[in-house]
């Protein structure tokens, strides 16, 4: 799987379960009515439980400037170490928000379906944050991080 380049995220929820948060390039938007994206989760993963107490997340499309906090919570650090870095908001019960993210979607989990070794999450959003100083996003491809932009081209 690591020939497939995807966007990088760090997934964040907070709630009854408590507040947790992993790195993740299996998102995908699914639908825009209602706008709806998808995450699939390891069930042997170490926030599993939390996040399916919590059900609500907040999907944070990392920037290049990210790079190492993602690492931070793709990692066996805990979760009280991967919320020390990174400007976050900080609202009891609510998903944390990466403040200077690319996008920050915010949402219900929705629906749920197993396969293999995961769960695949329906999230359903309430709310879309997008950053207009971000103009750049990044790729994790062969284990490593590559920048994108947007190319605009004159006509």
């Amino acid at each position: 799987m690591a020939c497939v380049g995807a966007a990088a995220h760090i997934v964040t929820s907070d709630g009854p379960g408590g507040k947790v948060g992993f790195s993740a390039t299996a998102v995908c938007s699914v639908t825009d009515a209602p706008p709806t994206l998808l995450i699939c989760l390891n069930r042997s993963a170490s926030v599993y439980e939390a996040v399916m107490k919590n059900r609500r997340i907040c999907v944070n499309t990392i920037a290049p400037q990210h790079q190492a906090l993602a690492l931070l919570f793709g990692g066996k650090s805990a979760q009280s170490d991967r919320f020390s870095s990174g400007k976050w908001t900080d609202v009891k019960g609510v998903p944390p928000v990466l403040k200077d993210a690319l996008v920050s979607f915010n949402g219900l989990i929705s629906e749920t379906s197993r396969i293999g070794t995961h769960d695949i999450l329906y999230v359903e959003l309430d709310e879309i944050r997008i950053n207009p100083d971000n103009n750049k996003g990044v790729v994790y491809f062969q284990r490593d991080f590559y920048e994108v932009a947007a190319h605009i081209a004159s006509l």
